[in-house]
């Protein structure tokens, strides 16, 4: 990293240039249109764009000796050459601009090196298919690419591009970092703005039946929204903008059947996915309440998460325990994508479990219900909520506890406990009655160099779990099991060992961002392989091609959030 970014307004600029880091317009800035697929993400070498529509198309900017890097963000960059500056930003979600000192080589080509046509200045390339055209226009100096439907819309649009000031777009899209916090170290200052960088790309502007902002685990290969997902998202925002974060837990809410059922992945087309994600939504209500300070937006949102709730509760309890069971599916491959844990050895038996995790989830969430019903003034509804809450918690502690292993595990029908040792066996930290014994066990495992004291810690399973991997949620470390983990042991007045985690999580994701510019979905737990040699439901490829093959997807969202929530953590 170098201190060119200095040179911008914003302080500790990210000017790593990462293959795979997301570079698109962001809705916290006017209009997207995510149907398009017209999003772009930075290719290996610097100044080469890869975008994403059904053709893929890659502009290049390849400017003479090139001196560094000055600023690498998910919706502008800047190069330093010896003739001048490179700099290129989008001025709309179709149109990107850019100025370029003599000598610079700007291309525009599909992914097998098929050349635009050309017509002059002017450079169109069109898949009659789909239908999109792309037309790229080069000025003296300057240079506008364009999206469009139709050539003649390209063309419209690349033209107007070509008007626009490639620096004063740069300098609008960095607007947004004014209300970043200011922390003392200048390395955790600049991962603090990639995170940000990362969380801004992934805002989509209202589209189509979402009627506000909401957000994407990805812009590309996810692209939709989804569920526990978009909460994690809005924790992180409350400290940049708690309107947007409310925006994003509003658009999943207004998803919402009738029913009271909220699917795990929603598109703004109006598609819903038939299976649901961990109930967190009333957490995440409440939190954003506490920075925006609207009780409208709370006596607006408890209706509807009573009903998701209920919905969860009389759906869910299929082992009639009182406890919650995800659905299984077929996949072996992903058994259960509806936990948010597709792969975990925990469903590898593909039967119904009374989980710990979705419990530990529900009775969370009311214990939420009820603070927020306390606020609104229904003192009758919060009483119920909260007995809710304690008696799932307390069938928690009485039927998934393993007093011998000192371990919370998934339950089956018939009452035997599951052997899988899984991070999610961690999570009845969140809860307020856990006894203290539980607490200092649980923290004896995350000690415990067989299990869960690994070089970044914690493993998605314990390591000496027989079918130990990283491949996901086999073995790897995951940023929002950490976060949730260290809230937890805060809460119980155990601050060395959530600072201990956090100070790990944030060096890693760190580390990774140093070395290949991008944060990770997850990593290695005992870092012998880089995230880009994990593997994800199957071995990595070692190349970064979305269309062949997923390996650890690159500028997560929630990585990025729950990165920003622990560093302003401290």
């Amino acid at each position: 990293m170098s201190n060119e970014a200095s040179r911008f307004p914003i302080t500790n600029a990210p000017d790593v240039w990462g293959e795979g880091a997301l570079f698109a317009f962001s809705g916290a800035d006017g209009d997207t249109d995510s149907t398009t697929g017209f999003t772009g993400s930075y290719m290996r070498c610097p100044g080469a764009i890869l975008f994403h529509t059904p053709v893929r198309r890659i502009l290049t900017v390849a400017p003479l000796n090139v001196l560094a890097v000055s600023l690498a963000m998910s919706d502008c960059f800047s190069i330093r050459t010896k003739a001048g500056d490179v700099t290129v930003a989008y001025s709309a979600w179709h149109t990107l601009v850019g100025s370029f000192p003599a000598g610079t080589a700007i291309t525009l080509t599909d992914e097998q090196g098929k050349a635009a046509d050309r017509n002059g200045s002017t450079f169109i390339s069109i898949d009659k298919k789909h239908p999109d055209a792309y037309v790229l226009m080069i000025g003296d100096g300057r240079f506008a690419l364009a999206y469009g439907t139709t050539e003649d819309e390209a063309k419209n649009r690349a033209k107007e591009g070509l008007q626009k000031n490639a620096a004063a777009e740069l300098t609008a899209r960095l607007a947004f970092y004014a209300d970043v916090p200011l922390i003392k170290s200048g390395e955790k200052n600049m991962l603090l703005n990639k995170c940000v960088s990362v969380m801004k790309v992934n805002t989509l502007a209202s589209e189509h039946s979402f009627k506000q902002k909401w957000s994407t685990p990805d812009r590309v290969p996810h692209k939709d929204m989804w569920l526990w997902d978009s909460v994690f998202h809005s924790l992180a925002m409350n400290h940049i903008s708690p309107d947007l974060s409310w925006q994003f837990i509003k658009s999943v809410l207004e998803a919402q059947r009738e029913d009271g059922f909220v699917s795990h992945q929603m598109r703004p087309t109006g598609w819903r996915s038939e299976i649901t994600q961990p109930p967190i939504l009333a957490w995440g209500v409440w939190e954003n309440y506490h920075h925006l300070k609207n009780i409208s937006m709370l006596k607006y949102a408890f209706p509807k998460l009573e009903r998701y709730i209920t919905w969860d509760l009389q759906h869910r309890n299929k082992n009639n325990s009182g406890l919650l069971v995800w659905e299984i599916e077929g996949n072996p491959l992903c058994r259960s994508g509806e936990s948010g844990l597709d792969n975990s050895p925990r469903f590898d038996e593909a039967v119904n479990l009374d989980a710990v995790d979705f419990s530990v989830f529900a009775a969370h969430d009311m214990m939420m219900l009820a603070h927020i019903a306390e606020e609104i003034g229904d003192t009758q509804k919060s009483l119920y909520w909260e007995q809710a809450s304690k008696g799932m918690s307390q069938k928690i502690h009485a039927l998934l506890w393993n007093d011998a292993d000192g371990f919370y595990y998934d339950r089956h029908a018939d009452g035997r406990l599951s052997t899988v040792k899984a991070v999610t066996g961690f999570l009845p930290l969140m809860l307020e009655d856990i006894p203290a014994k539980n607490v200092e066990r649980l923290i004896a495992h995350m000690r415990n160099g067989d299990e869960f004291a690994t070089e970044f810690p914690l493993p998605s399973a314990a390591l000496n779990e027989p079918t130990w991997s990283t491949d996901m949620w086999r073995g790897a470390t995951w940023i929002n099991t950490n976060y949730l983990t260290a809230l937890g042991l805060a809460k119980h007045g155990h601050t060395a060992e959530a600072h201990m985690l956090r100070d790990i999580t944030v060096n890693y994701v760190m580390k990774y961002y140093k070395e290949y510019g991008v944060v990770f979905e997850f990593y290695d737990a005992t870092d012998e392989l880089p995230p880009v040699k994990c593997a994800r439901k199957g071995p990595s490829t070692g190349v970064y091609d979305l269309r062949k093959k997923m390996d650890s997807i690159r500028d997560y969202h929630w990585t990025a959030a729950l990165t920003l929530c622990f560093i302003l953590m401290e």
